[in-house]
Order: structure tokens, then sequence, then C-alpha cells
């Protein structure tokens, strides 16, 4: 009888230990707010077919690879949101990885406020808490969300390694 309450014993106690190894609340940080509900947005634009129908269907690139910092994928805009607002549920362009047989993958998406209505010297915009960061290449304000395609350098990247060309 000692023998099998030990072991209750024991088993209850690698029990709790299990569960408390896989709670990560304390340690993992936290996704600032509306993330999700960006994330929830955008459930319908898996399908590309769909994404083009609501009106981003324009390539303004090419798939972007920058070596061993990964890549981001193809940038697919709706233009008649690059109007200078940054709205969390609406991003102005979808990111895919293109894939076998044209198939793409929504990896995540970009936020781009053009400097022409927020000037380079002006305070960048804001949004989930992070700053847009300058790209002078293309004139604009752009902020990235890896929504669909977790991103070992954070949230808000620009490159992803687990993106490819």
């Amino acid at each position: 009888m000692k023998r099998s309450i030990g072991f209750i014993g024991l088993s209850t106690l690698l029990s709790a230990a299990a569960i408390a190894a896989c709670d990560h609340s304390s340690t993992a940080p936290s996704e600032p707010s509306g993330v999700a509900a960006l994330r929830q947005s955008l459930e319908a634009y898996s399908s590309f077919t769909l994404a083009k129908n609501a009106g981003y269907g324009t390539a303004i690139t090419d798939c972007m690879s920058h070596g061993d910092d990964g890549a981001m994928g193809i940038h697919y805009a709706n233009t008649s949101l690059i109007d200078g607002i940054a709205d969390s549920l609406h991003p102005e362009a979808l990111i895919y990885e293109p894939g076998n047989n044209g198939e793409v993958s929504l990896v995540g998406v970009e936020f781009i406020v053009p400097f022409a209505i927020v000037s380079r010297q002006s305070t960048p915009p804001v949004l989930f808490g992070q700053q847009f960061s300058p790209n002078d290449v293309f004139g604009v304000w752009a902020l990235h969300v890896w929504t669909h395609r977790s991103n070992p350098k954070g949230l808000f990247a620009p490159w992803n390694p687990r993106v490819h060309c």
C-alpha cells in the first residue's frame, strides 16, 4: 500500500510540474493590443481570390528577399487604402509567400503611409504601440506585422527568416 501512495504522490507532483512548465504566460511576451483583432479580420484573406476581390489585387513588389535576414514575400496592396490613415483592421498591403503551382500563402501585412502625406521629417506614425520605419526607397513610412507566420526576429521586424521567395 505504501508503494501505491508514493507512486500516486510522485505522479501528482510530476503532473503539476508538467502543467507549470507549459504555462508560458509569465515568461512569454504578450501580444500588443489590437493584433489579435487584426489577425481575425484577415481570416478570409488566406484565400488569395477573396483578397483580390476585396481590392488587394495590385502587386506593388516582387517577392522581396534579403539574404540571411530572410524575406518578406510579395506585397499586394489595396491602393484605395494608401491614404495616410493607419487603420489597425485594414492594412494597406497583404504579404504573401509564393509557393508551388502559383499558389500563395498569407504571411503578414504592411501598413503604409506615404511621405507625401506625412513627411519624412514628421514624427513617425504609430500603430500597436510601434513606430513606423521610414522606407526611403519607396518614400513611405512602413510597419510590418507577421500575422500568419511567426518571426523569430519579432512580430514587427521587416524581414522574416521563415519566409522564402
